[in-house]
């Protein structure tokens, strides 16, 4: 990383301070403004962070502008189309893809640590059966914290280790009871004889009363989408475990808190607002009209799943998934489904609009994922927490970079102040 000065000149006094610019690998420069406060008695305004770099980081990079994503240096395209979930996991966690030996190693311990322990498993029946999943979900990450207290050395990288195979292990796990719990169906036991997304769907949707066998062509494709959302960044979720875990809180809390921040409807629940943005369009007649409010600023309605707000091109996921979105219907028999036929239908208008062309506002990952969702028989309130289990090993790895930085410190934004100046304390009776 190369650095090069930049003089900001105070405007009240005329007086002049050196600041260096950062310049990473590819990407914008960062201007060091860590002597800002210090030397010149302001702070930087930034709500939402939308032009601060928050940390320096070597694992994901996004170009929005061009509709780039990297993983470790490695385009998302090729790792889709050449790689599968659990070896990008590795690339995310190691830093490198792993050679045969490395794959076989990893692979065995994530599917080998499935199971989660009796105990914790029996937490869901405290839950009520119409709880969101996403709170129990939330709730029991944040509780394996009781049950591994000879691993959470944040500091010994071997707990470290054992801690990220667990998680990416057990997330599958922890979401099938969750969903369990919401049908009221008995748990099902993970095999260790199907790969990471034939034993989730196997935990979906098997029953003790009869046999069930994964349909290739799904764990085919919830394995793509686990690769397409596995990490993105410093979105707010990723933030929000890099934030907690800079306390030096145990890391199965950092993970919850993840969890949480990715329930919000405008990160995590972004797909299932399409299909209900679907439901409420309700049939192809209908587009047209619902064309037109989108293109009212003056209409509330919003055209869900298009754009991005860090891609300002094509979402190079969307490319991806789309091509496999038309290959679950077609192979999935649903495409006699008016929901489904509704959406391409839309995605076809809305790709030859030339507002939304020109605009850029092209279907993003969340358009297509919940299609795929629904395809696979995963309903609506789970939506998410497939993102979760996705997401998590992308939140590890940035805890870990972050744990293993020897100039960490606590996470503590400042702020622009705008309540009341400084008022002394009034007795009741000479109150207004």
């Amino acid at each position: 990383m190369s650095q090069k000065p930049f003089q900001l000149v105070d405007g009240n006094s005329g007086d002049a301070s050196d600041l260096s610019v950062k310049e990473g690998t590819i990407g914008p420069a960062v201007m060091d403004v860590t002597r800002l406060y210090k030397e010149h008695g302001v702070f930087t305004f930034d709500p939402g962070f939308v032009s601060t770099a928050s940390c320096e980081s070597q694992i994901t990079f996004i170009d929005g502008e061009k509709g780039i994503l990297l993983y470790r240096g490695y385009p998302v395209e090729q790792l889709a189309k050449n790689s599968n979930y659990l070896e990008v996991c590795y690339l995310l966690l190691a830093g490198e893809l792993p050679n045969a030996q490395q794959r076989e190693t990893f692979a065995h311990s994530i599917l080998h640590h499935t199971m989660i322990n009796e105990t914790l498993l029996r937490f869901f029946n405290g839950f009520h059966y119409n709880a969101h999943p996403m709170a129990m979900v939330s709730g029991v990450v944040g509780s394996m914290s009781a049950f591994y207290h000879d691993s959470m050395d944040i500091k010994n990288p071997e707990h470290r280790e054992i801690f990220a195979h667990r998680i990416i292990a057990k997330m599958p796990t922890i979401s099938a009871a969750a969903y369990k719990h919401s049908t009221g169906q008995p748990f099902v036991y993970p095999r260790n004889d199907l790969d990471y997304c034939s034993n989730l769907m196997h935990m979906f949707f098997a029953v003790p009363c009869e046999a069930y066998e994964v349909d290739p062509i799904a764990a085919e494709a919830l394995d793509l989408l686990f690769i397409l959302h596995a990490d993105h960044e410093q979105n707010c979720s990723t933030s929000t475990v890099r934030l907690a875990g800079s306390s030096g809180t145990n890391p199965y809390a950092a993970i919850a808190a993840g969890v949480s921040a990715l329930w919000g409807p405008a990160h995590g629940g972004a797909n299932e607002a399409v299909l209900k943005m679907l439901e409420q369009i309700g049939t192809p007649d209908a587009i047209p009209k619902y064309i037109a409010k989108a293109k009212d600023k003056d209409d509330p309605f919003r055209l869900m799943g298009f754009g991005h707000r860090v891609y300002k091109n094509f979402d190079p996921r969307a490319k991806i998934i789309r091509e496999m979105c038309h290959k679950v219907l077609d192979k999935l028999g649903r495409t006699d489904t008016p929901l489904f036929e509704l959406a391409l239908r839309l995605e076809e208008i809305a790709l030859q609009d030339d507002y939304f062309v020109g605009k850029k506002l092209y279907p993003n990952v969340d358009f297509y994922s919940g299609i795929i969702y629904k395809a696979l028989g995963i309903p609506k309130s789970m939506f998410t927490v497939m993102f979760a289990i996705a997401r998590s090993v992308g939140w590890v790895a940035h805890w870990q970079e972050m744990i293993a930085d020897p100039d960490r410190k606590i996470g503590r934004p400042r702020q622009l102040y705008t309540g009341p100046d400084r008022r002394d304390y009034l007795d009741i009776d000479k109150r207004a």
